[in-house]
């Protein structure tokens, strides 16, 4: 208790009523004592320097030859004041503090405060040493043209991409700030031109009003500030590659960056964000519309294809074709199970295999993707726990769902394909209806940043629409004078999205 109280008075005091060694004994009980803490003491003739920092955030080579080696040179004694040293070091990263908390804010950061007896100010020197890994081939996100290069845990080195790759004027970056306990940097990055200031006043809002403690990444972030928390789709497009960054802010969009996170949000998204890939436009225009309508098919078809084979088999049995009717009565005459438990236990095995493949290292998680599918299908088969076609239907499921460029939307689209299919195996296709429905409409009143999840689709605008469903020839994308972006709608749009 007299421990808590000295340091409370401590607090009170300014930094001129210090001595460096109240000012030591305070920081060591800030920091618990702390091995990491390191003081230094550079003694003159009539005064001394303390030289105050966390050994293993800073850079021991840059503190002898930009601090310590000029200090010594300027004189054996120190009558310098603390504003006259702060000008005299040959650095632009040194700054004049006299509050107490943020020098325990800037020592986390990677700081060295400097500080003599009965100063009124002390100062503080940037010596940061970052742990960050250099530029790799992006993970997640594989493509086939276009730059391989993706975003790292810097958030300087990040911004410093972007930067390069738009090289304007109205680039606009803004810092925030999030966690109580462990203040976490914020940059939202957009094009001043082009953006809508009403989005950003919007996300801003959202991220102001945060009350947490900390943000582990960039997907934590999304989940805090999304519109609708309890949607199973993601409402904010999450990508680790600068040039879908770059492409998608010069659309209007705004990108959210998080330090120590190498993934980047971009919203507002609609739906069909998630199905787009800058890959398409590296394409030809043909080849590029080809390969985005086969995604929005194929993804389709991974929701309703194995409901489907339930509810046919189940209860619309008439619509099989007399020669098709034969092979699959065959191949369901060794299956003791209902078409809905047989269709439940090969999708559950299914991603039983997907989440060993993806935790597993590369190489193993390969091998046993194929060969645990090989291997389990064949032997379900032959045991007369499943039928053929259904191996084959399910596969297919499969296969459409990894279509998608957006993992996040990817998972979303396998985990509704679950209660459609229990809807099939009670109520048919009655019940494939009742479940498609039900998305349509949640579909329609989900909003990200407050604007249409299903834009430009819903509300209809044709100039966008056929450019989101299809890639248009890049000579027939015009210059825009009048510097309206993608996502540029009119007020009155935006009130009521079921009007």
């Amino acid at each position: 208790m007299a421990q808590i109280r000295k340091v409370f008075l401590l607090e009170e005091k300014c930094l001129s009523s210090y001595t460096i060694e109240e000012l030591t004994s305070y920081y060591k009980d800030v920091f618990h004592d702390s091995p990491d803490l390191y003081e230094y003491v550079l003694n003159g003739k009539t005064t001394s320097l303390l030289f105050l920092y966390m050994k293993n955030l800073i850079d021991n080579n840059a503190l002898n030859q930009e601090i310590l080696q000029p200090i010594i040179a300027i004189q054996e004694d120190f009558p310098l004041s603390m504003t006259e040293l702060e000008h005299k070091l040959p650095t632009t990263q040194s700054m004049l503090t006299e509050e107490m908390q943020e020098v325990t804010n800037k020592l986390l950061d990677g700081y060295v405060f400097i500080f003599t007896s009965g100063s009124k100010h002390g100062i503080l020197v940037n010596m940061g040493k970052k742990v960050e890994r250099g530029l790799e081939k992006a993970e997640t996100e594989s493509l086939v043209f276009g730059p391989k290069i993706s975003f790292t845990e810097s958030l300087s080195t990040n911004i410093s991409i972007i930067r390069q790759n738009i090289v304007s004027e109205d680039l606009c970056t803004e810092r925030m700030t999030v966690g109580k306990r462990n203040e976490t940097e914020i940059r939202l990055v957009y094009l001043d031109v082009l953006v809508d200031q009403e989005m950003v006043d919007f996300i801003k809002d959202k991220i102001n009003s945060l009350q947490v403690d900390d943000i582990l990444d960039t997907s934590v972030l999304a989940q805090l500030i999304e519109d609708n928390s309890y949607s199973i789709f993601p409402q904010y497009v999450q990508t680790e590659l600068p040039d879908r960054v770059t492409y998608s802010i010069e659309r209007g969009m705004i990108a959210v960056f998080v330090d120590r996170s190498p993934m980047v949000l971009l919203g507002p998204a609609s739906l069909f964000n998630f199905f787009e890939s800058t890959e398409d436009v590296y394409m030809r225009w043909n080849m590029g519309s080809f390969i985005r309508v086969l995604r929005y098919v194929t993804m389709f078809l991974s929701v309703i294809l194995t409901p489907a084979y339930v509810a046919i088999i189940t209860y619309h049995y008439e619509m099989i074709p007399s020669t098709l009717l034969v092979s699959l009565g065959e191949s369901r005459s060794k299956v003791p199970f209902t078409p809905i438990f047989e269709a439940l236990l090969l999708e559950v095995m299914i991603e039983l295999l997907r989440e060993a493949g993806a935790r597993l290292p590369t190489k193993v998680g390969q091998t046993m993707g194929i060969v645990g599918g090989i291997v389990l299908g064949q032997a379900a088969v032959e045991a007369g726990f499943t039928s053929n076609i259904l191996i084959i239907v399910v596969a297919l499921s499969a296969l459409g769902s990894f279509t998608a460029p957006s993992y996040l939307m990817g998972t979303a689209v396998r985990i509704t394909r679950f209660p459609i299919l229990i809807l099939a195996g009670i109520w048919g296709g009655v019940g494939i209806s009742f479940g498609l429905c039900f998305i349509l409409i949640h579909l329609i009143r989900l909003t990200s940043m407050g604007r249409p999840y299903l834009q430009p689709v819903y509300p209809f605008e044709i100039k966008n629409a056929v450019n989101t469903i299809l890639r248009v020839p890049v000579n027939l994308i015009r210059s825009n004078p009048e510097k309206e972006s993608f996502f540029s709608f009119k007020k009155n749009s935006t009130k009521d999205i079921d009007e």
